[in-house]
């Protein structure tokens, strides 16, 4: 597959399921070599990942169900249980705090810097699981889940999540996307 079906391919994906077609071992191969293999400024390597397969799975999203004291439906909750897996993204905030010391004309720069890396990873790897057969969604429960997170998974306190993404057997297939007029939102200068 090129790099334009892969991008076109990824999509949102909410209805998964445990059963996927490739091993944990594929699974953890890819997301080990992008978050290797993505970019960083300064070659930073802020990035962390942590991937939640089985029980870690199961007790990941009722920790976050339990963090927000039953204001979430819990079917939506339940809809990210029945997945395989999570990945969990995070930056070394302790790694872009001496970036900051050591370079201070460039200080400002280094947490966006290291937002954007997450970012590159997290499509990345979101492809990459796409390629493999695998669905997968981008959620946002963070910061109201950090301390529950932590404490299941003895995450140090220097990192910072920053996205929760679960993955699984593809139940569902989403609508097709709207075509849009995208000259609105790209420009040529020559």
């Amino acid at each position: 597959m090129n790099i334009n079906e892969l991008i076109k391919d990824r999509r949102t994906i909410y209805a998964i399921t445990k059963d996927i077609p490739v091993s944990d071992e594929e699974v953890v191969k890819l997301i080990t070599d992008a978050t290797e293999l993505v970019p960083d400024a300064f070659n930073m390597k802020s990035q962390r990942v942590y991937i939640a397969l089985g029980e870690k799975q199961d007790q990941l999203w009722d920790a976050i169900y339990d963090a927000f004291g039953g204001k979430v439906a819990r079917e939506k909750i339940d809809s990210f249980k029945a997945g395989h897996g999570t990945v969990l993204y995070y930056y070394d905030k302790a790694i872009v705090e001496s970036l900051q010391e050591q370079f201070p004309l460039y200080a400002a720069n280094f947490p966006t810097w290291a937002q954007q890396s997450n970012g590159m990873l997290q499509f990345t790897v979101w492809a990459g699981l796409r390629n493999l057969g695998i669905g997968a969604s981008l959620q946002h429960y963070n910061p109201i889940i950090d301390d529950a997170v932590k404490a299941l998974f003895n995450v140090p306190d220097n990192y910072v999540l920053v996205a929760q993404m679960p993955f699984g057997g593809i139940a569902e297939l989403p609508a097709e996307k709207e075509k849009e007029d995208i000259s609105l939102r790209v420009t040529v200068a020559k």
